[in-house]
């Protein structure tokens, strides 16, 4: 079985497309082996990529967290699987369904862009205490469960041990929640760390938790409704922006996908 080790402004994957992607496999505990670092090729998820429609192109994506949970909105394997399916087959305008939810993906001069959805917001969704501080947490889906809370400035935070901890808030049981955690950085910029349910560690990045962010800071007023750059831990920012025919409801991801090597299983 070959593969693909992509990653999508540092969070990254293990992308397994064509025939081989519809194999029957006990997917899960493939992808836990799979995504252990130390042991094994190491990423946060394994990705699975198959076209479904030639003639209007679109492609059915499944992604498995490295604990071998299934991720039912992961914008940044839905950036690596449509840049994959521009290198198979020439694509660059495609719909990507994932967890039964359409999405649109379009390969720019920019880098590679795809949608997501937008629900629910609830403004002081939970709170928590962390060195005698209090902290507000707003939770915004994003075709996943995302909460975000505003600090002074994220480097300062220990973001696995908070994260932690409001990853697994009793209020948010039992689902549980992805964590971010954001500060103002300019004009229409954000900074961003990211405690990512699933992985169950910090990540470089995360496509749905920057667009959480933006819309949490766009409620906020640290943003206006436009677009925004999100700078992560990768170094390589996360740019985001309103789909201009569903605003309010979508919103457009893009950055860089690079493909770091092929490999395969034995």
């Amino acid at each position: 079985m070959h593969f693909r080790k992509m990653h999508g402004a540092g969070n990254d994957f293990i992308v397994v497309s064509g025939l081989a992607a519809t194999v029957d496999q006990d997917w899960p505990t493939l992808a836990r082996k799979l995504c252990a670092r130390s042991t094994s090729v190491g990423a946060d998820g394994l990705v699975l990529s198959t076209v479904i429609d030639t003639t209007s192109p679109a492609l059915e994506i499944r992604c498995f967290n490295a604990d071998g949970s299934t991720a039912t909105m992961c914008g940044n394997a839905l950036r690596c699987a449509a840049r994959c399916a521009q290198q198979d087959h020439g694509i660059r305008e495609m719909n990507l369904l994932m967890a039964g939810v359409k999405h649109q993906a379009s390969i720019a001069a920019d880098g590679v862009w795809v949608t997501a959805e937008v629900g629910d917001v609830t403004l002081r969704r939970v709170s928590a205490v962390f060195n005698g501080r209090p902290f507000w947490f707003d939770e915004a889906h994003t075709g996943t469960e995302h909460v975000v809370g505003i600090v002074d400035d994220v480097d300062a935070v220990d973001a696995v041990v908070c994260g932690r901890l409001i990853r697994h808030h009793e209020d948010l049981a039992p689902l549980g929640t992805n964590v971010n955690f954001i500060q103002s950085a300019g004009d229409q910029a954000l900074k961003i760390r990211t405690y990512e349910r699933g992985v169950e560690a910090e990540t470089l990045s995360c496509g749905s938790g920057a667009v959480a962010a933006v819309v949490i800071a766009t409620r906020r007023g640290l943003v206006a409704d436009r677009q925004v750059t999100v700078h992560n831990r990768s170094g390589t920012p996360l740019m985001v922006r309103p789909h201009e025919a569903r605003r309010g409801k979508a919103y457009w991801i893009g950055g860089p996908v690079t493909h770091t090597y092929w490999g395969e299983l034995a």
